[in-house]
């Protein structure tokens, strides 16, 4: 008996290659269609044309992907349409016109699970897919009673969405006091701060005992037992002030001093103790370099020093010009400065801080680093943000004075 004669390699067009590499391209994955699956369709489609020899008949750049085909037997399926519908005649632009459609179309994977025929099963397949990885085949199908079915659905979806959006907006209206227009039915009140915003527009009594309480951003009006009077207030600061000395841990205490204030806010407490507790706050920040903190506090003080409520406006005046000197900040400054009284401009900590703001502008930095020794209260915290910036820029000056020095000395032979 004469041996078989070994099979023929057979030779793939490079289009049919091609739509072999993108259906195993990761990027063309589909969520829900496994691996096994995939490759059962793409050898049951390619081997339906090799069968015919109409690899050349198929426009394979766009023929559908093997996953893609899957997807849409299931969708046809979730539909209650036969799934050989899909088949047929559904892809009639990616053949050349030599084929019938009908007639030469890929049949199905023989290959099903059970859970493939289930609705939710279908339905979260479809909810994975990506936008750009859906292929264009659903709009060429024409289903009339899925169309009205998915109609009537929507249709619903947004009637319950526009009830839930009405509910929504009464809430708000009830929540910020708003009349039906839009407006605020009462004046506003308070500082657009981040810790004292969305509140409530009357001041509220606190009746909590508690020397400590963390701070939480307010999302509803308070209640009166969750929030410490000002007598409470005192001890807790008082408390507070030790502990710091005592062990340093500035999360604990700047969360405890943010939880005082927003106490303070509810209660419109402004008055002396306010002012040392935005003080005591900005210096321990200050401290810290947290500037974030800072500016928030100092942003406060500016508006309750203008009270006339006591404290110490001109540390914190002088604290403001250095700040303006590290941000750079030329407008701010020119603003500070026009705000400055005679008085102002005498004052040791005030004087000390234009000084240093001077020495700058005019490149005296032997005299900027004796202001930097010089510097009182927590100047220094600020002029340590900056020292180094300035000292290069000294020595990047003084290099090039020598540089122009040396190139200016004639030679002598």
């Amino acid at each position: 008996m004469a041996p078989e004669a070994p099979k023929k390699k057979v030779e793939w067009p490079p289009a049919v290659r091609e739509y072999v590499r993108r259906a195993f391209d990761p990027q063309n994955a589909i969520p829900g269609i496994s691996q096994a699956d995939m490759q059962a369709r793409l050898k049951t489609t390619i081997g339906w044309f090799a069968e015919r020899n109409s690899h050349d008949t198929v426009h394979w750049p766009t023929f559908p992907l093997p996953q893609e085909l899957l997807l849409e037997e299931r969708r046809a399926a979730a539909m209650g349409m036969p799934t050989t519908a899909v088949a047929n005649g559904m892809h009639p632009a990616y053949m050349n016109g030599s084929v019938t459609h009908t007639n030469q179309s890929p049949p199905q994977s023989k290959k099903r699970n059970a859970h493939e025929a289930e609705e939710s099963q279908v339905e979260q397949t479809q909810a994975n897919v990506p936008p750009w990885r859906k292929t264009n085949l659903a709009s060429r199908m024409t289903f009339s009673d899925g169309h009205n079915e998915k109609r009537q659905k929507k249709n619903v979806l947004a009637d319950a969405a526009s009830k839930f959006d009405q509910a929504e907006l009464d809430k708000r209206r009830q929540r910020f006091q708003l009349g039906h227009n839009g407006t605020k039915t009462t004046p506003p009140w308070g500082s657009p701060r981040k810790d004292e915003d969305d509140m409530p527009t009357g001041p509220v009594v606190g009746t909590n005992e508690n020397l400590e309480k963390s701070y939480f951003r307010l999302t509803a009006p308070p209640k009166a037992e969750t929030v410490r009077p000002l007598h409470v207030l005192k001890k807790t600061l008082a408390m507070l002030v030790e502990k710091w000395k005592a062990d340093k841990n500035y999360n604990y205490i700047c969360n405890q001093f943010k939880s005082l204030r927003q106490d303070l806010t509810v209660q419109h407490i402004k008055n002396a103790f306010t002012v040392k507790v935005y003080e005591i706050h900005a210096r321990i920040s200050l401290e810290k370099g947290d500037l974030g903190e800072y500016n928030q506090c100092q942003t406060q003080l500016k508006a309750l020093y203008a009270l006339n409520l006591g404290g110490n406006p001109a540390e914190f005046k002088a604290y403001r010009i250095l700040y303006f000197v590290y941000t750079c900040n030329k407008t701010d400054m020119n603003d500070m400065l026009a705000e400055l009284t005679l008085a102002d401009k005498s004052h040791e900590w005030i004087k000390h801080a234009l000084d240093v703001r001077s020495s700058l502008a005019l490149g005296n930095y032997h005299k900027f680093f004796r202001l930097y020794l010089e510097a009182q209260n927590m100047g220094a915290y600020l002029m340590d943000m900056f020292v180094e910036r300035e000292r290069l820029n000294a020595l990047a000056n003084m290099s090039r004075g020598y540089v122009y020095v040396l190139d200016s000395t004639p030679v002598i032979h």
